[in-house]
């Protein structure tokens, strides 16, 4: 699947990845490879990458948004910094 996560600065990540963790408004939730397609909004919090079953990296999110569509995951938030 192929992720990628985007300020209104600057492209923060873009890669293939195995996974990627977000935090919903309503709680935890996981995107995997051929995921359904989905729009949902995300509050302040964590978003854990899962390069694959073993490597993983972390951010640390301001509010946005997510887009799942064609094996393709956008995530859109206000600010990223890596952990």
């Amino acid at each position: 699947m192929t992720l990628e996560i985007l300020t209104p600065e600057q492209k923060i990540f873009s890669g293939e990845v195995y996974g990627v963790q977000l935090p919903g408004i309503s709680g935890l939730f996981e995107v995997l490879d051929k995921h359904a397609p989905l729009v949902s909004a995300l509050k302040s919090g964590n978003l854990k990458i899962l390069k694959d079953k073993n490597i993983t990296s972390s951010f640390s999110i301001q509010s946005g948004f997510v887009e799942v569509l064609n094996n393709k995951t956008t995530v859109l938030v206000e600010g990223a910094v890596e952990k």
